[in-house]
């Protein structure tokens, strides 16, 4: 392969996964980070920053505000209520539905918090132009078809990678 000089623009391949590299790398360095620091995923971060915006959510406003499926974000909930820094309440308007709040030890939590990545990601592409989000996403379709990555509800991000290494080490911890 021939190599490019300084000044010649590069393929397009090597341009496109360079910017992917770029994403994923922030995200992941940031969900390191966070575990370090906070003891949460970047996910749980990302989820908790978003709760401390509202005083309330239900779980499907907290999936369309994390741009989440609710499927998704409940798994994280789910952690988050088991470290007591999320709890989940009947709404006062209707004791059917459930809804999600930051507990004390979430909020110490957040105090102490970088901002999340995720956040950004977002907001970088809410910037963008709606023909330009819909060209990103039916490019990224097609690109996730290519790869043959199917169509199953993604988690977030690293969230299932947390999941993984937790249960390494406690399966490690027990033998």
């Amino acid at each position: 392969m021939p190599i490019q000089s300084s000044t010649s623009k590069p393929p397009p391949a090597l341009e496109i996964l360079d910017h992917l590299r770029r994403i994923v790398q922030a995200l992941r360095e940031s969900s390191r980070e966070s575990e370090r620091l906070l003891g949460v995923s970047g996910a749980q971060l990302f989820v908790l920053q978003t709760l401390e915006k509202s005083e309330r959510l239900s779980l499907n406003a907290l999936a369309e505000r994390t741009h989440t499926h609710q499927s998704t974000v409940s798994v994280v909930v789910r952690r988050l209520v088991e470290q007591e820094l999320v709890q989940s309440l009947p709404s006062a308007s209707d004791r059917r539905r459930l809804e999600l709040m930051l507990t004390p030890r979430g909020r110490s939590v957040l105090r102490r918090a970088p901002a999340a990545v995720q956040d950004r990601l977002v907001a970088g592409v809410q910037a963008l132009r709606p023909a330009e989000r819909r060209a990103l996403a039916a490019a990224l379709g097609k690109l996730s078809q290519a790869m043959q990555l199917g169509a199953s509800t993604p988690s977030m991000f690293f969230e299932e990678q947390k999941t993984r290494s937790a249960q390494k080490r406690r399966q490690h911890a027990g033998a």
